[in-house]
């Protein structure tokens, strides 16, 4: 996971690294003990465990960046459409010395970004029309190094896959109630039955519970090392730092209905879509808190002065 920064000109970051690869580890170990115990209770139903389990694994590992894509509301541009857009992601992936991304925009007032995609080569880096009228260009420059550094480091994808392996346990389990495979069948005092019937779903919460807590912690991890990635690529920390205060005042001020349609994307975001309230209560969330991020960025740019 980490060759991909290390291909690139944006800084290794091993604590990246080992948190990933310690999230995906038990994530995955959790997803395969789930999946063996569903086989062993239901085991007339465990083709159709094997093949739902696999199958939309596979599907949510080739398809993430077109089915986030299309979930945020973003459309490929051309250079011709966003030339200064496209003319700084160009200077940057020539200053990291790594691929181009898709480049794309959401009509949305709400001033964020994203990137998203299951490697550098499918990667897509997404702005919001609202981020593209706010932000001046080297603030922009800033936004968008942070979120090259998401693509670079791979992060993405870990989060992406992190995050789905919880949600697939809950949605293999609806699927085993629903589907007459949990007590549904003609001997409903079956003693298995019974035992799975109790089982399975206190088994699924627990797999829930641990990736979303496994994931809010490398989330928040991810987001400061995008921000030091990006600040020590481009040398203006100063920059980021703007632009991080611009954006998080300004998502405070959009309208809630607009915020809570996002909240379900905020772990991809540059910013959480959230009030100043909501930010300040929120134990769990998928980022560090402004203060922190702006603290991180002043070491920086007192160490590049230095």
């Amino acid at each position: 996971m980490s060759s991909s920064a290390q291909h690139t000109r944006f800084a290794p970051d091993r604590g990246l690294t080992g948190r990933m690869v310690g999230t995906m580890f038990v994530i995955g170990l959790l997803y395969v003990g789930f999946t063996g115990l569903l086989i062993v209770l239901l085991r007339g139903a465990w083709p159709l465990i094997v093949l739902i389990s696999g199958g939309l694994f596979v599907a949510q590992f080739w398809f993430s960046d077109k089915i986030t894509e299309r979930a945020m509301g973003a459309r490929p541009v051309s250079p011709e459409e966003y030339p200064q857009l496209h003319g700084t992601v160009d200077r940057l992936c020539a200053l990291a010395d790594m691929p181009k991304p898709r480049v794309a925009v959401a009509d949305s007032d709400m001033p964020n970004a994203f990137a998203t995609g299951r490697n550098p080569q499918n990667a897509v880096v997404c702005v919001t029309t609202g981020l593209l009228r706010r932000l001046e260009p080297e603030e922009l420059e800033g936004v968008l190094a942070h979120e090259l550094s998401h693509v670079a480091h791979r992060d993405v994808a870990v989060m992406t896959i992190a995050g789905f392996l919880g949600v697939l346990a809950g949605a293999m389990t609806r699927i085993a109630m629903y589907g007459g495979f949990i007590g549904g069948g003609r001997d409903n005092n079956d003693q298995n039955a019974a035992i799975a019937a109790l089982v399975i779903p206190l088994v699924s919460i627990v797999v829930y519970a641990i990736s979303f807590l496994l994931t809010r912690l490398l989330s928040r991890y991810r987001e400061l090392a995008a921000d030091r990635a990006a600040a020590q690529l481009t040398g203006r920390p100063s920059a980021l730092a703007s632009a991080l205060t611009k954006v998080t005042g300004q998502i405070a001020a959009i309208p809630s209905k607009d915020l809570r349609q996002a909240q379900p994307y905020n772990a991809f975001y540059f910013a959480p879509a959230l009030n100043a309230k909501e930010t300040a209560s929120q134990l769990l969330s998928t980022h560090p808190t402004l203060e922190k991020r702006l603290e991180q960025l002043a070491k920086i740019s007192a160490q590049l002065g230095r």
